[in-house]
């Protein structure tokens, strides 16, 4: 690049060259600079704003600190906005959780007063010799959410006990958990996995037990047979219900064997394992459900040794 200087001062014309290496060096150079009075101006509005005697700059810099202000006090106010919301949500499922602990304590004989679910525990100690550290609002972040899983998985362990215990105190036969083929394993877990069709993470929502094509399938506790139809996806299914909210499910079949109505006793054959509806090969796809929602089966399961 050439750049040619012409001046009443000079008697010639001169040429500076540069090649594109210099160039390059000379541009960040410049905007180097600039970036350091851009901050350096900065710096000095923060620090002397207060002493600042031209009215039209004192308001310039007024506005533009205003304007950070309000940017960041929106920030804060859609965070603890968020906050709140998840605050309720957790002091929501406390209410839930004392309420099932509270029916618990019922059920297992528990003296009321040894489990005072309507009262903050009690916390003390001798003050700390370390130097106290306020704490981030990341980290309060990550404690509400670490919190908040915990809740989730609490309530669900929870609810389950709450669930297996009245079943127990009504009518241990009615509590689906006698094996509803006869193997040892399972060939896909309750909760997350790789869709096989997919490919992609979905929810399993049941178990699968992997038999051979016509091998029995019977009832994994008493009760009234509430479906036995062609589903589109679960193939030949039947669901029984059991009760207090609670119905299995098996699906995937070759041939059913009762019909909507019936009442089945636990352990009697209901159905052919099959390999019907959205499946990969002879299997049953078993689920256990209280009031519509899916339970993980394998903790009603007594598997045979």
């Amino acid at each position: 690049m050439n750049i040619i200087l012409v001046s009443s001062h000079l008697e010639k014309a001169k040429a500076l060259t540069f090649t594109r290496r210099q160039l390059v060096l000379l541009l960040g150079a410049v905007f180097f600079v600039v970036v350091l009075m851009v901050m350096g101006l900065n710096y000095l509005s923060l620090k002397y704003v207060d002493k600042i005697d031209s009215p039209s700059l004192r308001s310039f810099v007024m506005s533009v600190l205003n304007e950070e202000y309000k940017k960041n006090q929106q920030y804060m106010r859609d965070n603890l906005d968020a906050m709140a919301i998840k605050m309720g949500q957790m002091q929501a499922q406390l209410l839930r959780i004392d309420s099932v602990g509270e029916r618990l304590a019922e059920l297992s004989g528990i003296e009321p007063q040894e489990f005072l679910f309507n009262q903050t525990p009690g916390q003390g100690g001798a003050l700390s010799n370390m130097a106290p550290q306020d704490i981030s609002f990341s980290e309060f972040d990550n404690k509400v959410q670490d919190l908040s899983r915990i809740l989730d998985d609490r309530m669900s362990k929870l609810e389950t006990l709450d669930t297996m215990m009245r079943q127990d105190r009504l009518e241990k036969k009615m509590l689906p958990s006698t094996m509803p083929v006869d193997v040892q394993w399972y060939s896909s877990s309750f909760g997350a996995r790789i869709d096989p069709f997919t490919g992609k993470k979905a929810y399993h929502e049941g178990v699968d037990f992997v038999a051979e094509a016509g091998a029995p399938i019977i009832a994994a506790a008493g009760g009234v047979v509430v479906y036995s139809a062609l589903h589109p996806e679960y193939g030949n299914m039947i669901a029984v219900d059991h009760g207090n909210d609670l119905v299995s499910r098996y699906a995937h079949a070759s041939k059913r064997l009762v019909k909507v109505g019936q009442v089945v006793q636990q352990g009697e054959k209901i159905a052919e394992v099959g390999n019907t509806g959205r499946s990969t090969g002879p299997h049953l796809h078993f689920e256990v459900r209280h009031k519509g929602l899916p339970k993980n089966p394998s903790r009603f399961l007594k598997k045979s040794d």
